[in-house]
């Protein structure tokens, strides 16, 4: 398993290429193709230029919903011409809310974690995102496969809805699954700063009164069992992206721009 390759951002905390992550062939997934994030929105000027131009940035999937987007304003990537940005919510259309957020006391609870019924696991809202927003994760797929330069997956962690979307796309190119899992539990060194933007910002802010870093850490057992449910049910991401309409070509796409 290779070291993470984070990525330093002033205005980001969980940011790093999939770079490295090797095959069950042996063959790795190439860097600056795919990058996965945290909230993009306070990115410095520095930022910018560095995903830019260093990391070769060509697009954008953004897996928050509406609320969210609003709440927070135009990053600075929407005002970069040679990037592309698509909103692909990862949570139900049914359930976009269109109020302002005006106060902290007003913010709308839209963590992904804070299910209506709070038995909910992590599992579970992450086999939803696949029933409730197939359409998204097939686009956020698509949209890697077809940029000309490095993709960026973000939510606003950088662990849940960017976990699933990142997984199913190393299933699908044939990622072994403990370099999947490894990458997604990485997110837990990071994820005091991550809580710590989140809490700063009035969107989030309310859902993160009294809760604890380590009630919010990326467990291997988490994404294991996520991949076995997938697997069991579809046949594994392969098979799921397929019952979605994922053409031969689309794989082809998607295996040559992450690995050659």
């Amino acid at each position: 398993m290779t070291e993470p390759n984070w990525i330093s951002l002033d205005g980001a905390t969980n940011v790093r290429d999939v770079g490295g992550l090797p095959r069950t062939d042996g063959r790795v997934v190439k860097t600056h193709r795919l990058i996965r994030a945290d909230n993009l929105q306070d990115l410095s000027a520095a930022d910018v230029r560095r995903l830019r131009d260093e990391i070769g940035i060509r697009a954008v999937a953004d897996l928050r919903d509406d609320t969210e987007v609003e709440a927070t304003g135009p990053g600075p990537l929407t005002r970069e011409s040679l990037i592309r940005i698509e909103h692909l919510s990862l949570l139900p259309a049914a359930g976009k809310r269109t109020d302002v957020v005006a106060s902290e006391a007003d913010a709308p609870r839209r963590l992904p974690w804070n299910s209506p019924d709070r038995r909910t696991t992590p599992v579970n809202s992450y086999l939803r995102y696949l029933a409730e927003r197939p359409d998204s994760v097939v686009a956020s797929l698509r949209l890697i496969a077809a940029t000309e330069g490095a993709t960026v997956v973000h939510c606003a962690a950088g662990k849940d809805r960017t976990g699933v979307v990142v997984a199913v796309a190393l299933d699908e190119i044939g990622v072994e699954r403990s370099a999947i899992v490894a990458d997604y539990v990485r997110t837990t060194e990071r994820i005091e700063a991550i809580l710590a933007r989140l809490a700063a910002t009035p969107v989030y802010a309310a859902d993160l009164v009294g809760q604890t870093a380590d009630a919010h850490a990326a467990r291997p057992q988490t994404m294991e069992a996520f991949l076995a449910e997938v697997d069991a049910r579809f046949g594994g991401a392969a098979g799921w992206l397929r019952e979605q309409g994922w053409r031969e070509e689309d794989h082809d796409a998607l295996y040559t721009q992450l690995v050659g």
